[in-house]
């Protein structure tokens, strides 16, 4: 709870991913990867409950083993290639109402820790937003990008500002979503059905914690990383 307000966290972990086959309960350097999560969520000072959402027996029970709530079985119509992200989250609400406030956290973040839930948490709060997400400095700026037609001309892929930066110390400051941590008001966020909007604020987190496993390559990055901290 913060502020008078109470918090739950969704965790969603369904059975059929592609990129990586049962990565979230693959054994990432010691624990199953929702594990990661479920130990920095539980960490929280913030967070009144923690569930998983999941249509998959075996994600279920593994999340059961962690201490994590699993209080309804998620349909599977919510567990498709195709499903919206935000519709699992909206199906969580449904069945546990009464909530100020929600947090996703997906566990393709597991190097993110209690701290970063917290500022995003914080951050919503002290600023007065309807929602927070983490974010991360881009590697790529977007002043430096370009989309190529037909021919091969390469055209600027954002309207530039006047003048040109020929250093990168001069560009201005650009973030990415790095999908660690997603957090709103409830009705706000049940109205828009997006964390994302002109109102949302972010927090940065460092590169090092802002790896999103969609790969073989990502998982063995986390692997070294946790096998080292």
């Amino acid at each position: 709870m913060i502020a008078d307000l109470s918090v739950l966290a969704i965790v969603p972990a369904r059975g059929g991913s592609k990129g990586v086959p049962r990565k979230n309960i693959r054994p990432l350097a010691g624990m199953p990867l929702i594990g990661w999560t479920i130990r920095a969520a539980r960490a929280s000072r913030y967070i009144d409950r923690l569930v998983l959402s999941s249509e998959d027996e075996e994600i279920i029970r593994v999340g059961r083993e962690l201490g994590c709530d699993v209080p309804f079985c998620r349909p599977r119509e919510l567990a498709q290639d195709d499903t919206p992200g935000i519709d699992p989250v909206l199906h969580a609400i449904g069945c546990l109402p009464g909530y100020d406030i929600v947090v996703l956290l997906q566990p393709t973040s597991p190097l993110r820790v209690a701290a970063d839930i917290d500022a995003c948490v914080e951050r919503m709060i002290d600023s007065d937003a309807p929602a927070c997400v983490s974010v991360r400095e881009v590697a790529d700026h977007p002043f430096w990008c370009y989309e190529p037609d037909d021919a091969g001309k390469l055209r600027s892929f954002v309207t530039l500002p006047e003048g040109s930066f020929s250093r990168r110390q001069d560009l201005p400051r650009a973030v990415t979503t790095n999908g660690a941590v997603y957090v709103a008001r409830t009705q706000w966020l049940v109205c828009r059905r997006d964390f994302m909007s002109e109102q949302t604020v972010g927090v940065t987190m460092p590169v090092g914690r802002s790896l999103d496993i969609d790969t073989e390559a990502d998982f063995a990055t986390a692997q070294s990383h946790l096998e080292h901290v």
